[in-house]
């Protein structure tokens, strides 16, 4: 049996939609039932209710495991969340941990020099001293993340970040999906670490092109200071501590500038990387905002 973590949410959700297309049964693991509607529906899913950070929840969710997919959301408690669920995954005998981590595609970004990211490098370091045979997952911005600049993109006709010329390589959670699914279920994979970005290392001006082709109205890139942005995530509803992360973040980028493609990992797998024009036009009606992507966090 297979198990997947924050299977409510977009990477999590995906990879669970995945198993489900190939019809090879997978459990997954969901904090809130009353999210997990879509899933239910999906034939071979079984859904199981139950919290990391409570190792308690967790006896029915890790029964008869082998290998799990561990996700979870990217909040203050990422560190203890993993690290527990890893204990408890030892003690119900599972013999394989999938952790999901990132790695940003900027060129010199160092993850541990951020709360956000430095806690996915502890969480690793207890994994592999845990003695539990682990693989790695590390890919770039999600293309997703643009949904966030939808109010801008369908109110304005601006995509509106502080990213100057900063170039970013995002990548498809479906491609993400596909590879998840291949390291799930084939052998060989312990103790590697597998990166992976989108196709194309893109200006913000590239991506806004993009999105407008798509979606047959100009959209064109503003840049703002990180200070601008912080103020309007905040107005947005974002938490003050995860705006103040995204600052910290795009800050960075900023400096740094450039990004790198990988697709050793695609290639090793013989997944088609999909490009950002490609996914800006399966989802005009969003970029629109015609229609609501709505998928819950993990």
């Amino acid at each position: 049996m297979i198990l997947i973590t924050g299977a409510n949410g977009r990477p999590g959700s995906a990879t669970v939609r995945e198993f489900a297309r190939r019809g090879t049964p997978v459990r997954a693991l969901v904090r809130d039932p009353k999210k997990a509607k879509d899933l239910r529906a999906l034939p071979g899913v079984d859904v199981v209710h139950g919290d990391m950070l409570w190792p308690e929840t967790l006896e029915s969710a890790l029964a008869g495991v082998d290998r799990v997919l561990m996700i979870s959301g990217a909040g203050p408690e990422l560190l203890e969340t993993q690290c527990t669920f890893i204990d408890a995954a030892i003690k119900a005998g599972v013999g394989h941990i999938v952790k999901f981590s990132g790695k940003d595609s900027v060129d010199g970004f160092d993850n541990e020099k951020f709360r956000s990211t430095r806690s996915h490098e502890q969480i690793l370091r207890y994994l592999v001293a845990s003695g539990m045979p682990w693989t790695l997952l590390r890919p770039s911005q999600f293309m997703h993340v643009y949904f966030e600049e939808v109010p801008d993109i369908a109110g304005s006709g601006e995509l509106r970040l502080p990213l100057g010329d900063t170039t970013m390589a995002p990548i498809d959670i479906d491609d993400i999906a596909k590879i998840s699914y291949a390291v799930l279920t084939t052998p060989g994979h312990e103790g590697t670490t597998y990166p992976m970005t989108g196709p194309e290392a893109l200006t913000m001006t590239d991506i806004a092109g993009h999105i407008s082709e798509a979606i047959g109205k100009p959209v064109r890139y503003r840049d703002v200071t990180s200070e601008e942005k912080q103020r309007a995530w905040l107005a947005a509803g974002y938490p003050p501590p995860r705006a103040g992360a995204f600052a910290q973040l795009f800050q960075e980028r900023s400096r740094l500038g450039r990004s790198s493609v990988d697709l050793t990992t695609h290639e090793r797998f013989g997944v088609e990387p999909t490009t950002f024009a490609q996914f800006a036009r399966r989802y005009a009606d969003v970029f629109r905002g015609a229609t609501d992507y709505a998928v819950t966090p993990a």
